[in-house]
This record gives C-alpha cells, structure tokens and sequence, in this order.
C-alpha cells in the first residue's frame, strides 16, 4: 500500500516496486500465525489498491457502466452474486431521488448490488454496505467552479470502497452475509438535469424538494437506504464523499461517522481507528432536522450553511427505517500519495 502509485496513463512509467520480501521469524511457533497474517493483509492491501486504482482513474473511464465492469471482476472472480438495476427497473421502483440526479447525463446510471453470503443458516446476521458513486461530479445546474470540479472524477470513492471491500470479504470468508449497494451515476447539468425548486419521490414515498442540484450524494444514497431496507438488510453502514463542510471540521486526519444507534456507531469507529482510518462521532439532534424542512415537500436536499455535514447525514438517515446505521462522511480524507478526495455538495462549499 505505501509504494502505491497510479501511472497507468504515463508514458514513461517506472517498473518499480519490491520484487521480494523476506519475514524472518526465529520463534517457529510463530510461523503459522505469521504467514496466517501475511497473507490477510496482501488480501486486504490489495482491495485497498484495487480501491484507490478505481477512484483514481478519469472519469471518461469510470463512467457508470465502468463501475459495473469493475464489480463484475469481482463477482466472476471470487463468486459473488452480482445484480445490476437498469433506469427502467429504478422507474418501477420508484428510485425519483436516484433518476432526478441521473437525468441531466447522457451515461446511463446503474444501480450495482453485490451479495456475499458466510451465513446461509441465518438470514438475519446481515449487513449492508452502501457506497456514494456519482462518478463524475459537475455540481449540476448549480454548477461547480474549475477548482471545485477538477477533483470530482473522485466522487465515486465510497462506491470504490465499498465494492473493493466486497473483493476482501469474499476471500476473507468472515461468518456474515453482507449486500453491497451502490447507486452510479454522473451529475451533470444539461437541458433535461433536474432544477432547484423540483420536487422528486424517493423508493419509500417520501419527497425531496431540491434546494440545490450539487447535494446529490443524498438523493442517490435515499434510493439506495430505501432499497437496502425493503430486501431485509438491518443494520446499513454508507460511506460517501459527502460534505467540503467535513473538511472544515475535521481537515485530512480522519472521517466523520454519523450513527442513529451508539452501540453500533462505537462498533464502527473503534473498527475503523483500529486499523488507521480514523474516524471521529458528531452529534445528531433531532433540532437540526428543522434546518431541511420545506413548505413544499417533506423534506429539503439541504440543511443550509451551518452544521453541513450533519444535516446530509440526517437527510440520508430519513430513509433508514429505523435500522441500526453509520454514515461515514470521507470526504476529507487523503488518498494515496496525499491525494485528496475533495468534495463538496451544495451550500456546504459555500459555507467554506
């Protein structure tokens, strides 16, 4: 992971990198457990690269059908079921939040689900990983600035995640089942890209009024909350390059995790500290739901300037059902090589 690089566009990329390692280990009863570590971390240091291989490349070669292309390595590789939702299929469902983001690209959007299941014998030890993959990020009709955009081919990094993540869990086996969900799309503006001032029904019923185009993020992953929960997934984790307000709160250290359950909001974020991807607890009071209210509509795509990335977090937890749920918000967080995945939906790069 250390000697990553992306040079696959450069035309004189270096062929470095080690060639061998040797682990010596002078306590031979330590040699089972030794190689038994070994070969878990090449399993997960390589899902780590496959990861940042896939938010690393250019948008015109990560498009939707890409990501698709991606998962189906993986599901024919390590077996793993795999399913792709078509835009008919989400109009029958009634996916409005995903189609109304979806609507202002000429690249079709796909809605990919992943299922590994470690344990056949109960359906009910499940989990659902849910991964933001807008992979390309325009802002839409409230359209982004150069500097705002240039980083946006990065957008689909919570789908990255959580895809590579199903590559580990597949040849890891753990005593699980878990279903990968991620809602693919470009947010592109264009003569038929959704408006500020729309109304769209997400999957569950519940109606959205768009206060502005480029918090997106939301919208694609209320469709997918809703879905995970009519499939009977209950307990949902959702990683998404969300909010810049996160990089205003916590800079490049560590991740923000939003939860509606402590007991399992501890479980993640001691999960994730313990292997170096910090991540820090916000608070989410019910008081801050007034700041998305709308005359019109149920709810507002956005909470306004203050507290940015805990009103996206709790627009997106509307549509839980009441399941145990963590939002982890990266967007701050560096990639390799220091590259950092910017972003920022809506008011909150306004706000900073």
């Amino acid at each position: 992971m250390g000697m990553y690089r992306f040079d696959k566009y450069k035309s004189n990329a270096s062929e470095g990198g080690l060639g061998e390692m040797t682990i010596v280990e002078f306590d031979e009863s330590k040699v089972d457990a030794l190689q038994k570590g070994v070969s878990e971390g090449c399993v997960i240091g390589e899902a780590v690269n496959f990861c940042r291989d896939m938010a690393n490349e250019p948008a015109n070669n990560m498009t939707p059908s890409d990501m698709v292309e991606q998962a189906l390595k993986v599901a024919h590789t390590h077996g793993v079921e795999l399913e792709v939702l078509e835009r008919a299929r989400m109009e029958e469902l009634g996916m409005g939040a995903l189609l109304g983001v979806a609507q202002g690209s000429e690249e079709p959007p796909k809605f990919i689900i992943m299922r590994y299941n470690g344990d056949v014998d109960d359906e009910e030890n499940n989990i659902g990983l849910l991964g933001k993959g807008i992979t390309f990020d325009s802002g839409g009709l409230d359209i982004k600035n150069a500097a705002g955009m240039s980083t946006m081919k990065g957008d689909m990094a919570g789908g990255a995640s959580v895809i590579a993540a199903m590559q580990a869990i597949a040849r890891l086996k753990p005593k699980i089942n878990v279903t990968v969900i991620v809602p693919a799309t470009e947010n592109m503006p264009s003569g038929t890209a959704q408006r500020p001032g729309d109304v769209v029904r997400a999957m569950n019923g519940k109606t959205i009024e768009i206060d502005n185009t480029d918090a997106e993020g939301r919208l694609v992953l209320a469709d997918a909350m809703s879905y995970a929960r009519s499939v009977g997934l209950n307990r949902l984790v959702d990683v998404a390059t969300l909010t810049g307000a996160m990089s205003v709160a916590l800079g490049d250290q560590c991740m923000g995790a939003f939860g509606n359950d402590d007991e399992f909001t501890q479980q993640v974020v001691s999960a994730a500290n313990s292997v170096g991807d910090r991540a820090w607890p916000l608070p989410m009071f019910d008081e801050y739901k007034s700041q998305y209210s709308s005359d019109i509509a149920d709810i507002k795509n956005t909470g306004g300037r203050g507290a940015g990335s805990i009103t996206g977090a709790l627009i997106i937890g509307e549509f839980n059902d009441g399941a145990p749920w963590v939002h982890l918000d990266i967007a701050g967080m560096r990639g390799a090589r220091g590259q950092q995945w910017r972003h920022c939906e809506g008011r909150d790069r306004r706000a900073g």
